[in-house]
């Protein structure tokens, strides 16, 4: 497991992170566990996973072990919660946030944006605002994609057993959505991600919950819980919203 080495900065948002060089050369942003988002670290990294098991445009990441006697020496760190297990995206310089760039002309990476789309209404995930992606300009005007932050997938970062029962199946009022659909060439790539969902081996959902440290205090019935909504809103919900997603979204841009 890498370590840190450097402390940067502290980011900007509600979801305390924080900039941290790592013994293998590279900078991360570090999700500090917090009371009061005891979801947000979960929910990172089954979005995470699941996330680039589908080819979804979202860094590198891992869980990583940040040791006491290193954040007792950051004066920002020291008030932070006393799990030594964290979530850390690698850190992509050079790149804006949705809402600091005017004129696109062109996603190179357009073929992964229904995916991102679609991977939203299936995790029921309502905070993709232009803060949540990144876009790194390759030529004048032409930025590559990534999506960022995943806290607020199931709902919340601070969902219940009892919420996880509610299926949401509204479609979402989202000018992100909107941007990146009309870079989407062909319709059918939301058809082609659909089927790439669906025909996800269960397995790998319940291995993927069941790698979240014991620490983060998602107990049993949670991690059954997030199995099985994850099963039902793909196989029962998802297509239905996909429906409207293309007819509602999509076409009205094209």
């Amino acid at each position: 497991m890498i370590k840190p080495l450097e402390y940067k900065k502290t980011l900007d948002g509600k979801s305390n992170a924080h900039l941290i060089t790592f013994d293998d050369g590279k900078d991360y942003v570090v999700k500090y566990f917090q009371p009061g988002f005891d979801k947000a670290l979960p929910n990172e990294w089954v979005s995470y996973c699941l996330g680039r098991y589908l080819g979804l445009p979202i860094p590198f990441s891992k869980i990583v072990e940040v040791p006491p006697e290193f954040s007792a020496n950051i004066p920002e760190l020291q008030q932070m919660s006393d799990t030594q297990f964290h979530f850390a995206s690698m850190y992509i310089p050079e790149c804006i946030n949705g809402h600091e760039v005017n004129n696109v002309t062109e996603i190179i990476n357009f073929e992964t944006l229904a995916s991102i789309i679609l991977f939203d209404y299936w995790l029921n995930n309502h905070d993709r605002t232009r803060k949540n992606i990144l876009l790194l300009e390759k030529e004048p005007q032409s930025y590559q994609l990534w999506a960022i932050d995943h806290a607020e997938v199931f709902g919340s970062y601070n969902w219940l057993l009892s919420d996880m029962e509610i299926q949401q199946e509204q479609i979402m009022k989202s000018a992100t959505h909107q941007f990146m659909a009309m870079f989407i060439k062909d319709e059918n790539t939301f058809y082609e991600q659909l089927e790439l969902i669906q025909t996800m081996p269960t397995f790998l959902i319940e291995e993927t919950v069941s790698l979240i440290p014991e620490e983060w205090n998602v107990s049993r019935e949670e991690r059954k819980a997030i199995v099985s909504t994850l099963n039902v809103r793909r196989k029962k919900i998802l297509p239905n919203l996909l429906e409207k997603v293309i007819r509602e979204v999509y076409r009205p841009l094209h």
